[in-house]
């Protein structure tokens, strides 16, 4: 754990290095009487400027546009001891590629600077479209958003497509920024009013200033819309309508009326400071994403799978991490493959890789999760290093350069394992695997624990289940985008194709695959039923309805199957007359696995049972027969094999 740390450390202190060399032309003068430290970021021009007395911890506000106009709130917190930071990338509407240059001066100021997490951030006008496209993909590092007059629909400024005049010529500059055509810009779904999820469930506090008679950016179809929305989803905000003083160009330029007011409620979000538990933490980059990187980058072609079960099956972070890597590489084109079925760990994932993954064609980057259904499915330690070993080691013979990452996610069994000072055999197996093969990690499960110590949230209110809240994805994103982001850095990536290593476990699952139902000889009881699907109301799961089926319902119902291979079992459907089978292995005694499990009385649940593992290379025989007995809490004697397991 020690090494891990180090070398992890070691990595993230270069990135700092190289943060610093992304920023060119410092030079200082003074604003407001300040002094103003300049630089360029990618060849635009960035500034800070330096309150006389800093503030511990270095709380800043990250103002987004028009930084000449309506500054009293901005100096005033300069006098309170907070820094002002400002990036001119105008004309670019709030596009992923601004926030790419946005997360590159995040990186910077927080890494090599060392200014808060947090950050307040404050938009004018068009400004808004960059304020909020940039915090609902960073709701944990914002503190407050603060807008004067903000656009939070294209279509309503500079589109013109609602009550607002528009802007004809900036629309065409939008289009061409966004590489939009008309409709696409209509149909765009992630304006400042869209998924504010995340930032509501952060409970990040919005502070609106709007006038009254706004004709450019009428509130009614920009803040309203928005706050309405955010409110609605449990969101704090807050409005003000300013009706005194000039109302100029069209409404859209009015006077800041009390900004001691705003510029208080701004510093009480931000100071004092504090610091959440940094994601490096829980984040063991070992040999990194080259290859990947280089498909996406260089090749400008790119597979990413996801494998796992119903956390990676659910909308969420899974889409983060698409949207994230669809602008951070912009010309690529991407293929994704969701591999995510609910219910499913490790001992799954070993036999289906081949059909659900690696059939889709050649894998550059695969995310693999399974440590909460290993632990609810009982799956023993053994068994969760054979299967995870053998994904890996399946994954690598198919093709060497794949990139895997390894993630260990959160639930209540591994908190309350962590909180006795235990550290969870699912997240034990998973680093031991990754640190072996070299491979990168993150240990949610355990950065979900830390933080709740920490008292960043708590598990009943923020993260809420398993399947996390808005919050809870919010959060895994963020850790998932820091690892990519050290990954990708340019100064520490060369591709390469390591040999694997010797196994950690001889009997591991690498040669795991489906063998279909057909190849089993059949005794009375036993009906291939070809599209089946269930009569009895109860719910299935995608994948596993409307398949080829073997199905036995009577006891005494036979069959043999003749396999080569090491390890054999079943892929079979439990569900409320799920019964007992009995098996035997080349004539060796039998013995019996009951199907019926926790979840059969309301699912028909895709559910994998090992006959054995272990056996010698060459060719076996399986013998099973559904037994007399049952379970008492089921309903009768079935057995419906979706796939033979044979490794």
């Amino acid at each position: 754990m020690q090494k891990r740390f180090l070398v992890s450390a070691v990595f993230v202190f270069l990135i700092s290095i190289l943060q610093a060399q992304i920023v060119s032309d410092l030079h200082a003068d003074t604003w407001k009487g300040f002094k103003r430290v300049n630089f360029t970021i990618d060849g635009y021009h960035a500034y800070y400027v330096v309150p006389a007395a800093p503030l511990a911890g270095r709380p800043w506000l990250w103002r987004t546009s028009f930084p000449d106009w309506h500054t009293a709130m901005d100096s005033l917190l300069l006098v309170k001891g907070m820094y002002i930071v400002y990036l001119s990338i105008d004309n670019q509407y709030g596009s992923p590629a601004a926030m790419q240059e946005y997360d590159k001066l995040y990186d910077y100021l927080t890494g090599s600077l060392h200014f808060a997490f947090k950050c307040a951030m404050e938009g004018v006008s068009r400004g808004g479209l960059y304020e909020y496209t940039w915090a609902k993909r960073n709701p944990d590092k914002v503190t407050a958003l603060y807008a004067e007059a903000p656009v939070c629909d294209i279509k309503s400024w500079p589109g013109g497509k609602l009550k607002s005049p528009g802007d004809s010529a900036l629309w065409k500059q939008l289009l061409q920024v966004y590489g939009f055509t008309e409709q696409q810009a209509m149909a765009y779904d992630d304006n400042p009013i869209d998924h504010l999820e995340g930032l509501a469930a952060f409970k990040v506090p919005l502070y609106h200033i709007v006038g009254y008679n706004d004709k450019l950016a009428p509130s009614a179809e920009n803040t309203t819309v928005l706050l309405q929305r955010y409110t609605a989803l449990g969101g704090p905000a807050y409005i003000y309508p300013v009706t005194a003083g000039p109302q100029e160009l069209q409404g859209h330029h009015f006077p800041i009326e009390h900004p001691d007011v705003w510029a208080g409620m701004i510093l009480q979000n931000c100071f004092p400071v504090k610091e959440p538990l940094h994601y490096d933490r829980y984040i063991s980059v070992r040999g990194g994403i080259d290859n990947a990187y280089n498909a996406m980058a260089k090749k400008k072609q790119a597979t990413v799978a996801f494998l796992g079960g119903s956390i990676t099956y659910n909308p969420g972070w899974r889409n983060m991490v698409c949207r994230y890597l669809r602008e951070r590489f912009p010309a690529t084109r991407f293929h994704f493959i969701a591999a995510g079925i609910p219910s499913l760990g490790s001992l799954p994932h070993a036999f289906r890789v081949q059909q659900d993954v690696l059939d889709s064609g050649k894998i550059d980057l695969l995310f693999v999760e399974a440590a909460v259904n290993d632990r609810v499915n009982g799956t023993d330690s053994t068994t969760q290093v054979q299967a995870l070993e053998g994904i890996i080691r399946h994954v690598k013979t198919v093709n060497p350069a794949t990139d895997i990452i390894l993630m260990g996610f959160a639930d209540q069994d591994k908190n309350n394992d962590f909180s006795q000072s235990k550290v969870p055999a699912e997240i034990a197996n998973q680093e031991m695997i990754a640190d072996h093969y070299n491979l990168p990690s993150i240990n949610l499960a355990r950065e979900v624990y830390d933080k709740i110590q920490h008292k960043e949230f708590t598990w009943e209110d923020d993260f809420k289940d398993v399947h996390s809240s808005p919050f809870g994805q919010a959060l895994y994103f963020a850790t998932m985008k820091r690892l990519l982001t050290l990954c990708f850095n340019d100064s520490l990536r060369a591709a390469k194709e390591a040999a694997l290593p010797v196994p950690l476990d001889k009997n591991n699952l690498a040669a795991g695959k489906y063998y279909n139902i057909t190849n089993a000889k059949l005794n009375k009881g036993w009906q291939l039923v070809p599209d089946w699907t269930p009569t009895d109301g109860l719910d299935t799961r995608e994948g596993f309805v409307h398949v080829p089926m073997l199905v036995g319902t009577t006891p005494g119902a036979a069959l043999t199957l003749p396999f080569t291979g090491t390890a054999v079992g079943m892929a079979v459907i439990s569900g409320r007359d799920a019964g007992i089978v009995e098996y035997s292995i080349d004539k060796k005694p039998f013995k019996k696995i009951d199907l019926y499990t926790q979840w059969s009385s309301f699912l028909h649940l895709p559910w994998y049972v090992l006959f054995g593992d272990g056996l010698k290379e060459g060719h076996h025989t399986l013998r099973l027969r559904i037994s007399k007995e049952k379970n008492a809490a089921g309903a009768g004697n079935a057995c419906r094999i979706v796939y033979f397991l044979v490794n």
